[in-house]
């Protein structure tokens, strides 16, 4: 039996955006193995029938110490699993996991998920991890990216590409997000829903939601995430004022676009492709996000949502005073249109087959 080896650094993220390409393996008889941290979500993974190695990662910052542990525990699990071939996904699974697949010579299918900030901004950090990739990705069979942007920036750094396919970031299960009755619009509800840290435009999303509400008292807007920097001080006394409601870390985010007529993602993280934009979509929201790779690749401007410049208070302001000032049919067109979009580019069976086409070629 062929087996194949999946580097994660996290259970919920493999679960919600890589099941659909494990099923499909193990349906054409693959035996599937899963490295990641354990977590909740690696219950449901075993259910399904694939085999869950617990191997803790720590997804920010660079300790050499904990660096080291990562790269020897890859090279046990692979040098005794002998796969016939290794995904990966995000950046310590993709260089760790390069350098051990290169030394084995096993075909190795890394996943650029977005650069992450140590990448994208100038520093003594991106030229030390420019050069782990061009060490790393040698012997890649075929990188995955998630925008023609990241692409372009491997290219211009020297980083060896042998061959490289564009996808459509994780795709969205259409079926799962299913297009959703747009709600009526006695009052307008926004829902902002991202891990709350500075660089996914938090702050840019709090001044706008200060400002609408006081001019415009039949809004809502709505804040879902974990809190990975220090905000909840500010959105619990934002709460207590009626600005925002503050929901913490939600598991199923659907229950929210039942309510909502509008995403607004402000980020300016290095994102591969956004999939709380792919979701909003499907489910047939209008999106507001900033003018960057991984968020403009999802939106047509003033057809299925609005685009704005990043870290910038004012024009997000300006797009939803515009988005609140069209007609309820409009409203509900932008979210169709954003829906019909999704399904033609963004579904997931696009980046399944993607994957299926690669691996399949190795044999």
């Amino acid at each position: 039996m062929k087996k194949i080896l999946l580097l994660s650094n996290h259970h919920a993220y493999t679960y919600n955006f890589r099941k659909e390409i494990i099923q499909k393996l193990i349906e054409k008889k693959y035996k599937v193995y899963v490295v990641l941290p354990y977590g909740e979500k690696v219950k449901p993974l075993r259910e399904m029938g694939c085999e869950c190695i617990d191997l803790p990662l720590n997804r920010r910052g660079m300790n050499p110490i904990t660096d080291l542990k990562l790269l020897f525990g890859y090279y046990k699990i692979i040098k005794s699993i002998k796969p016939n071939a290794v995904l990966s996904y995000t950046v310590k699974p993709n260089i760790y996991g390069g350098i051990v697949c290169r030394s084995q010579n096993i075909p190795f299918f890394p996943n650029i998920t977005g650069l992450g900030t140590a990448v994208e901004s100038d520093s003594l950090i991106q030229k030390i991890l420019i050069r782990m990739y061009r060490f790393a990705f040698k012997k890649a069979r075929c990188i995955f990216f998630q925008n023609k942007e990241n692409q372009e920036f491997f290219q211009n750094k020297n980083i060896a590409i042998k061959k490289y396919r564009i996808i459509p970031g994780s795709g969205v299960s259409t079926q799962y997000f299913s297009l959703l009755p747009y709600p009526s619009d006695e009052i307008i509800e926004f829902v902002f829903i991202s891990r709350i840290m500075k660089e996914k435009g938090i702050d840019q999303y709090l001044a706008a939601a200060e400002f609408i509400r006081s001019k415009y008292s039949n809004t809502k807007f709505h804040v879902l995430g974990f809190c990975e920097d220090a905000y909840e001080e500010r959105l619990n006394k934002l709460q207590d004022r009626g600005i925002i409601h503050y929901h913490g870390m939600q598991s199923d985010v659907r229950e929210f676009h039942k309510i909502s007529h509008c995403t607004i993602h402000p980020t300016y993280y290095p994102e591969g492709m956004s999939n709380v934009l792919l979701e909003s979509a499907a489910s047939g929201r209008p999106v507001i996000t900033t003018n960057r790779s991984g968020c403009r690749e999802v939106v047509d401007d003033g057809v299925n949502g609005y685009i704005v410049k990043q870290q910038n208070s004012k024009d997000l302001i300006e797009k939803i005073e515009k988005f609140l000032n069209l007609e309820y049919e409009e409203r509900k067109q932008m979210g169709l249109a954003g829906r019909k979009k999704v399904e033609k580019e963004f579904d997931r069976q696009l980046v399944v087959d993607a994957y299926m086409e690669e691996i399949e070629s190795v044999y």
